[in-house]
């Protein structure tokens, strides 16, 4: 007979690393109400549509970084083993092609339509294919980070996980000559927020942005621990990404079986956000991309569809993610204690 074992209270008080308040950034169900919250997008937009790239490739779990195992993640045959010291040959094959092929096919549809995107730049996939930064930059692209390995974080100790964080900023610096103004991890510890952010100031570099969050259709202000005692509070202005109009889903069994279903998915959502844009409550919607999924020829056709059926119709604000936070920070300040 198989037992059933529940944790006593105390198990599930036990925290990996030594904690503080400094991590705990609030969490508010509330948000903006039934109201919602009018962002007063450039030329009185309908919606502001931001396209992000994530670029990845050779920078995820793989013996050849140093990891325990190979990556089983976001690749054509959902799963995998986690081989331990052994490569996965075609795993790693796959995250190659999203780097060799993919990411040019979605750069030339991007470029033909003058549309910008924002990167979301693992730094060490950055530096094993510099010519993806050089071309983003040339083409006025917004590039953030995505953190320098493309891991997960949540056994990362606080330090360990700090010098990521500089190593991300640094390689986006030394490969375009900036450091990267917005954030987003994807797979990040619950001291995510907080180390980053103290790596920003620790270095005199202002977050423009974070976006990992999930929690509206339009950007939000959070209050950061460690300026409670500040007089000069900066907070966090959160620009939620999305999980749901998210190619990733092309890889999991609930998600999207042809490039249709991705097509109608992200149609259906530009409908209903454009449809509260014209009765007063304008949004924001994402297009996440993965260079290795959308950089598939089929695949790219329904973007493509997608960027043509959009882009023929009045009010609508294509930016990039630092487009949006600097229009909506300088248009809503921050004020302590006044959250969404």
């Amino acid at each position: 007979m198989t037992t059933l074992y529940l944790p006593k209270s105390d198990d599930l008080k036990v925290k990996p690393w030594k904690w503080d308040d400094h991590y705990d950034f609030p969490r508010n169900l509330i948000g903006y109400g039934s109201k919602s919250h009018n962002p007063e997008w450039p030329n009185n937009a309908k919606i502001a549509v931001s396209f992000v790239i994530n670029y990845e490739e050779g920078a995820e779990n793989c013996v050849l970084n140093g990891d325990l195992h190979s990556e089983t993640g976001l690749w054509e045959k959902p799963g995998g083993e986690p081989y331990i010291q052994e490569r996965a040959i075609n795993i790693e094959s796959e995250y190659d092609y999203g780097s060799r092929a993919g990411v040019w096919r979605i750069f030339r549809l991007f470029n033909k339509y003058n549309i910008k995107y924002t990167l979301y730049a693992v730094g060490k996939a950055l530096e094993d294919n510099p010519e993806v930064a050089k071309s983003s930059v040339e083409n006025g692209h917004d590039i953030a980070s995505h953190a320098y390995r493309w891991i997960d974080y949540h056994t990362v100790g606080p330090e360990e996980e700090k010098e990521y964080i500089r190593k991300g900023m640094d390689s986006i610096k030394n490969l375009t000559g900036s450091y990267p103004k917005g954030w987003y991890y994807g797979r990040l510890s619950p001291r995510s927020h907080a180390l980053v952010w103290d790596v920003y100031k620790e270095k005199g570099v202002p977050l423009v942005w974070n976006s990992d969050s999930y929690a509206d259709d339009v950007p939000y202000w959070q209050d950061v621990p460690a300026e409670k005692d500040d007089p000069n509070p900066k907070g966090m202005l959160m620009v939620p990404y999305s999980y749901d109009c998210n190619d990733f889903k092309y890889y999991v069994a609930q998600g999207f079986s042809a490039p249709n279903d991705f097509y109608d998915h992200i149609k259906s959502a530009f409908d209903v956000l454009y449809e509260e844009g014209v009765a007063g409550m304008p949004k924001m919607m994402t297009v996440a991309l993965h260079c290795r999924c959308t950089g598939k020829p089929a695949r790219l056709m329904a973007l493509k569809k997608f960027v043509e059926y959009i882009t023929a119709k009045p009010g609508v604000w294509i930016a990039t993610r630092t487009q949006i936070a600097e229009h909506f920070a300088a248009t809503f300040p921050y004020k302590k204690g006044q959250l969404a």
